[in-house]
């Protein structure tokens, strides 16, 4: 079993009232962006607290994962109103149908081709926004898979978790896809992120393990102290570690690439989900319950 050891960080909390912060991302214009799952809105933060939100109409509702695009917009999944959204740093969204109705889109990233990827969670497909606003699908042959994060490998494809069929997916962007299945059972992989080292590194929910994958293949799986912590969301942070939120737990841990883990507590009950680097070098992290919180590690521990 991986050690852990406490991660000393100073943690500030910002409420953002009722609606379920769910994903975080850092924006083009120096602030968060963040999605509220419940409440169909779209928030926005600044690092000194100033909040903003922007409503979104049924076809976005249930928004999750957002990211950066490269036309200098948020982008953003609708689970529930099953479109892919788009939300410029002024506030104007744009709704995007995926050809196959239902799809239950979760992960989004920038491809390598400048369009952006997406995961059909209830159709078993990847899809593609071109940048003129084309909608495409591709079949990840596995049925049942559940396809749920996605990041961009530094191989030029793209790579996703298949949290029902326990694998890790790349699909090229032609539409080729390798399965790549995990050793644990019922591992339930969600958050995916690439690594400082090249490699994919991903949580794994079911069985409460931070996993690394290779382009080439390999896995090597660290089980963390807590296997009830439920892991769910992934990131790079700028001091070469990996940090990763723990839904189960309220916790928030940082592993490097030997597989030392630390550890941070948040608030009991807060439901951690996305988490990303902000643009003032700290760590921020997604409360479903209601709240962003900020971390700062300690001078010794600066990131």
């Amino acid at each position: 079993m991986t050690s852990s050891s406490p991660l000393t960080v100073a943690t500030t909390v910002l409420p953002v009232g009722d609606g379920g912060p769910y994903g975080i991302v850092a924006g083009p214009d120096g602030a968060l962006w963040f999605t509220l799952v419940h409440g169909s809105r779209i928030g926005r933060m600044t690092p000194g607290g100033e909040l903003a939100t922007f409503p979104l109409d049924a076809s976005l509702a249930g928004p999750v994962v957002i990211t950066t695009g490269p036309d200098g917009a948020l982008w953003f999944t609708a689970s529930t109103g099953h479109h892919v959204g788009r939300i410029t740093t002024d506030g104007e969204v744009t709704a995007f149908a995926p050809p196959t109705p239902g799809s239950g889109p979760f992960g989004i990233a920038e491809g390598p081709d400048g369009a952006m990827w997406f995961t059909g969670m209830n159709t078993d497909t990847v899809g593609r926004v071109a940048p003129d606003g084309t909608v495409t699908e591709f079949p990840i042959g596995t049925t049942g898979a559940f396809a749920s994060a996605l990041a961009c490998g530094h191989d030029g494809a793209l790579w996703f978790t298949m949290n029902q069929a326990n694998a890790v997916g790349r699909i090229a962007t032609d539409g080729a896809v390798t399965t790549f299945p995990l050793p644990t059972e019922d591992a339930a992989p969600v958050g995916l992120t690439l690594g400082p080292d090249g490699a994919l590194w991903f949580v794994e929910i079911g069985a409460g393990q931070v996993g690394r994958l290779t382009v080439g293949g390999e896995v090597v799986e660290f089980p963390l102290p807590d296997r009830d912590a439920r892991p769910h969301a992934i990131t790079t942070g700028p001091d070469g570690r990996l940090w990763f939120t723990e839904w189960g737990s309220a916790r928030v841990g940082a592993i490097d690439v030997n597989g030392k883990v630390e550890h941070a507590d948040l608030p009991s009950g807060s439901e951690p989900h996305g988490i990303a680097v902000g643009p003032d070098d700290a760590v921020w992290v997604a409360l479903e319950a209601g709240s962003l919180v900020r971390l700062q590690p300690a001078a010794d521990e600066a990131l």
